[in-house]
């Protein structure tokens, strides 16, 4: 169900009131940081993802509320302190989404609105969004200043490389890619057969990293894709847990080529 526009900013006073009641009125509430919040702000944050990975309607919209509560309760910590309230983070983010949409919200001068409206398709926006990003770090700090640390590290090795690639470090052509995996699994081979820990974990780094930026350079989301992997493994793991349990043997006395036929038989069925 739709709701109305007064509707939506209705509720979204309704988050606030009650909010401030929840600060003013529970001790729990009443004692929390914005360090306290911050771990429960990463697991509310990964079950979203969770809920969006299942595309689970239901779950999304709870695990979204969960995340908005965090948003609307550090602006509240904000203002506090003197330093911001939601009304300043909403009007920072409208600014910051007209600044970066020229397209949408034209700038002034002709030049300016020539080069807006020259802008037609997904990728172009995204190279515009990057070269505006760019312009606005112009002496504050690196290119790849805006990567966040605490990013996982599948995903921050994604945004490094494609962070780099709109400055135009990147390769001539895709399919050279290839030849760098290969060279760094050929490098990580020989530090294994070497029981060189130290240095295999390095080359091992190198791999993945050369891996993720072949998943980038042909459009495919490295997150996604072992998320998927991960869930597929799950699925036929289950299924070997239970056809084992069906039968009355145990996993632990079984051997690899008896498991080996269960999980066929998992693939087997689509699973």
């Amino acid at each position: 169900m739709e709701h109305t526009y007064e509707e939506k900013l209705a509720a979204f006073g309704r988050l606030l009131r009650v909010l401030d009641e929840l600060r003013e009125k529970c001790p729990w509430d009443r004692k929390q940081t914005n360090e306290s919040l911050r771990p429960n702000t990463i697991e509310e944050t990964y079950e979203l993802c969770d809920a969006l990975a299942k595309d689970d309607a239901l779950n999304i919209c709870k695990e979204l509320g969960d995340v908005l509560l965090h948003i609307a309760f550090y602006a509240k910590i904000g203002s506090e302190q003197g330093r911001f309230d939601i009304a300043d983070v909403c009007n920072k983010l409208c600014d910051k989404l007209i600044f970066r949409h020229p397209h949408v919200f034209p700038p002034e001068g002709e030049e300016m609105q020539a080069a807006a409206q020259a802008v037609k398709t997904a990728d172009q926006v995204s190279e515009q969004w990057e070269k505006i990003k760019q312009r606005e770090r112009e002496g504050n700090g690196s290119v790849l200043g805006g990567v966040p640390t605490a990013l996982p590290t599948l995903i921050k090795a994604y945004r490094i490389q494609d962070k780099a690639r709109n400055v135009g470090f990147d390769w001539d052509e895709r399919s050279q890619v290839w030849d760098k995996v290969k060279e760094e699994i050929s490098e990580f081979e020989v530090e294994v057969e070497q029981m060189d820990k130290e240095k295999a974990e390095a080359e091992f780094g190198d791999v993945l990293f050369s891996l993720i930026n072949a998943a980038r350079l042909y459009h495919i989301n490295p997150d996604n894709a072992l998320e998927r992997t991960n869930q597929k493994f799950i699925r036929r793991f289950n299924y070997l847990e239970a056809k084992t349990k069906e039968q009355g043997r145990n996993l632990a006395d079984m051997t690899l080529a008896e498991m080996d036929e269960i999980w066929n038989e998992a693939k087997a069925r689509g699973l």
